[in-house]
């Protein structure tokens, strides 16, 4: 199997468009990367409150953790610290929620953002290359086959004029030659075909 054209000038074509495609992936992923790092930063505001609740709460719970240590009114002190202490764990949970929802969000628009372009880049780019080695390995097939370069040879006679115009034209003209299974005539469309093919005989 073959990944690339025989002949300079289609393969120096598939070369570049493989690394324009690649080029074109990383480009796409980078650029996911970067608005995901964007997006993040707005899961700030979250980070400072998570860390505000959690130190509000850690305070509190200790000033009523001491509060409890009063003699006669410890326990009446304690109680309206305690829920002070669980609205600063509800400022962390929020907090964390924000974090959270940002990073979904950021996670999901980096995803879009590699899957479209890179899904874009390989359906224009994957079936020619991979129609290419197919077309190419069965093209050399062809030519290893008995009478195969009689099939090459036809194949160029069926095909675009203009490629014909490079092969010297025998006496009754090249169909009449290869009629006449002339070897020279066979041997010359057969290489008209392998080079339309990117391969050399």
């Amino acid at each position: 199997m073959r990944l690339y054209a025989q002949t300079p000038a289609r393969r120096i074509r598939q070369v570049l468009a493989d690394l324009i495609a690649v080029a074109l992936i990383a480009l796409a992923v980078k650029f996911a990367l970067v608005v995901r790092d964007a997006i993040m930063l707005l899961a700030e505001p979250g980070r400072k409150a998570e860390s505000a609740g959690d130190s509000l709460a850690s305070g509190l719970g200790d000033a009523g953790d001491a509060a409890s240590k009063v003699p006669l009114v410890g326990d009446s002190l304690k109680k309206p610290l305690e829920s002070a202490a669980g609205a600063g764990t509800n400022l962390s949970d929020a907090g964390q929620s924000v974090q959270d929802t940002v990073g979904h969000v950021a996670d999901l628009t980096a995803l879009a953002l590699i899957v479209l372009p890179v899904a874009f880049v390989l359906v224009l780019w994957l079936p020619p290359r991979l129609l290419w080695i197919r077309r190419s390995a069965t093209t050399r097939r062809l030519l290893d086959a008995p009478g195969g370069a009689d099939l090459l040879a036809l194949r160029a006679l069926t095909g675009p004029l203009r490629s014909l115009k490079a092969v010297p034209s025998p006496p009754g003209g090249l169909a009449d030659a290869w009629r006449r299974r002339d070897e020279q005539a066979i041997a010359d469309l057969s290489e008209v075909t392998l080079r339309r093919a990117g391969l050399r005989p």
